[in-house]
């Protein structure tokens, strides 16, 4: 045998002989690793596919109670509303506690919708932008079946300038003023739409014919 195949075959034996030493000191680490990976990997798998289930199941269930609700329906979409908000699954629950207060609304049963769009406004665990939307929504019913105050105590804080949901708050507590002979508070608001460049354009537009109705009746 030549030197250099002894050398070769001792380097091949130190090889293996680290390799099995190497093995032997953390092959069970990297075998527990490697079932942790696979493990988690399945684990995550399994999680979108419940996650995904339940948010389309969910989102059926929604789905069908508006059609309900499209079809004149209404207690029968209540009741799948109701259903929804008790055991639905991510933002459904609560698009179900919005939209039975709009069936309610559409129903006849203002009081009863206030009371559900005030019950989401004052819930701290949703997200503010949706508590402004219900008391928005809330304000809206309340100028023709409600007082100026009971409009006033839900959108005043929404007509500052730096809020986005200004222009129809601004619009519901002048119709309010106005319904109740507040001419001066009416004409204010519906001129800070008017001239506001960052109100929606049809918002722009009643805001104005607002404005020249209160004037032209002489009551400014």
């Amino acid at each position: 045998m030549s030197d250099d195949s002894f050398i070769r075959e001792v380097n091949d034996e130190m090889r293996r002989d680290q390799a099995q030493a190497l093995w032997d000191r953390f092959g069970p680490a990297i075998l527990v690793l490697a079932i942790l990976v696979v493990l988690g990997t399945a684990a995550f798998v399994g999680y979108r596919y419940w996650d995904e289930s339940r948010a389309n199941r969910s989102g059926d269930a929604f789905s069908q109670a508006l059609k309900l609700a499209n079809d004149g329906k209404s207690d029968d979409a209540l009741t799948a509303l109701q259903q929804l908000e008790k055991d639905g699954y991510g933002a459904y629950p609560l698009l179900a506690r919005m939209r039975a207060a709009t069936v309610k609304a559409d129903k006849g049963d203002f009081a009863a919708a206030v009371t559900d769009f005030d019950g989401v406004a004052a819930d701290t665990a949703i997200p503010q932008g949706i508590r402004d939307m219900a008391r928005l929504r809330a304000a809206l019913l309340l100028v023709d079946h409600g007082s100026f105050a009971d409009v006033s105590s839900r959108v005043e804080a929404l007509t500052a300038d730096n809020n986005t949901l200004r222009h129809t708050a601004r619009e519901a507590l002048g119709l309010a003023a106005w319904k109740e002979g507040k001419t001066q508070d009416a004409l204010k608001l519906f001129d800070q739409i008017a001239a506001d460049d960052g109100a929606p354009r049809n918002a722009r537009q009643r805001a104005t014919l607002m404005s020249e109705l209160i004037r032209g009746s002489g009551a400014s």
